[in-house]
């Protein structure tokens, strides 16, 4: 029985991680944020692959809008391959890996130490080589994680991220929103059949594409790489305004696109690209609180209503979670080990 998978069992624990994190990560948390003051920072600079990579993205829509900084995304070949490493002056550099122990971000953190540049780390091994490198380190608190494909680890990451923001802006309002989040993934883990009902619509297809925007930029990356690893089936990420500019061509009857449009100032954007998907007959998924972008969709799956957008990636990406998990399950796929991937990679 799926249910009985660690990766069902993974997805399902999701609000209680993130309750840890939020409950216990507080203090170094907030060792952060003033650590962002104190020293002037004005930049971010993240080292991490994968899905932690993803975690990153969404920080830097967080970390711009809500606190002013200017987030970039390392490139860790500089440091191991070219050792050409930039200058990080100003910056926090932040790095982010479930298992800390890929060589590439570790050098990154190792040589942002040697300029003198504050670091931190978040993971979910905090003794690991990498959170020896931070000058301050955050517990994702997600135990164990069996499963290869991540999916309460990001969560948590992304938990992470919006709890040093609200610690940063110190807006209580903000820090509110973020405590509600846990109950708001657990009522998120509610599509469960209805979504296992639409991943039968996928059962044939062999590529697809996801599209967010804004704060949910993140959230399509992180889908598209979950339907790859755990499906097999090519799956490109890309923003509304991106996906216009050309790879608009691909779109054909019946090609399928999973949307994520929450409410908030992008919501009118996202419905116009839609009634674009439907002019151009694709087969549309829409991940959405509001009901009248639902009713765009061939395919609606209902997200959890009156969460602000910009924590909005953490309850949108519970659906697509569960849509990767049920389409592997249907195709006869081992959802806790797909092929040719491990739990923890390595790379230089």
């Amino acid at each position: 029985m799926i249910s009985d998978t660690h990766l069902f069992k993974e997805i399902h624990e999701q609000p209680d991680v993130l309750q840890r994190l939020l409950d216990r990560e507080k203090p170094a948390a907030e060792q952060i944020a003033q650590a962002i003051v104190r020293h002037d920072i004005t930049q971010v600079t993240i080292a991490a692959r994968g899905t932690s990579d993803n975690a990153g993205r969404y920080a830097k829509y967080v970390f711009g809008a809500m606190n002013g900084l200017i987030v970039g995304l390392a490139a860790p070949s500089l440091f191991t391959i070219y050792q050409r490493p930039p200058k990080f002056r100003n910056a926090l550099v932040l790095g982010i890996s479930q298992s800390g122990a890929s060589p590439d971000i570790i050098a990154v953190l190792a040589e942002a130490r040697r300029q003198g540049a504050v670091t931190a780390v978040i993971t979910n091994e905090p003794d690991s080589p990498l959170a020896a490198e931070g000058d301050f380190v955050i517990d994702l608190h997600a135990g164990a994680e069996k499963a290869v494909a991540a999916t309460k680890t990001y969560t948590s990451e992304l938990g992470t991220i919006a709890l040093i923001s609200t610690l940063l802006s110190n807006e209580k309002e903000a820090q509110a929103a973020l405590e509600h989040i846990p109950a708001a993934i657990s009522e998120a883990l509610s599509s469960n059949e209805v979504v296992m009902q639409a991943a039968q619509r996928w059962r044939e297809a062999k590529r697809a594409v996801t599209i967010g925007r804004g704060f949910n930029y993140a959230t399509a990356f992180e889908l598209a790489l979950k339907l790859k690893e755990l499906t097999y089936t090519v799956v490109e990420p890309y923003s509304s305004a991106d996906f216009l500019h050309g790879p608009l061509a691909i779109i054909e009857h019946d090609f399928p696109v999973m949307v994520i449009a929450p409410s908030g100032p992008i919501l009118n954007e996202m419905r116009s690209f839609i009634e674009t998907l439907r002019q151009h007959q694709a087969q549309v998924i829409c991940i959405s609180d509001d009901p009248q972008t639902l009713d765009l969709a061939q395919i609606p799956v209902a997200a959890p209503a009156g969460i602000p957008e910009w924590l909005s990636p953490l309850t949108a990406v519970i659906p697509g979670q569960l849509f990767a998990l049920h389409l592997a399950s249907i195709r006869g796929y081992n959802v806790d080990a797909p092929r040719s991937i491990h739990k923890v990679t390595e790379t230089l």
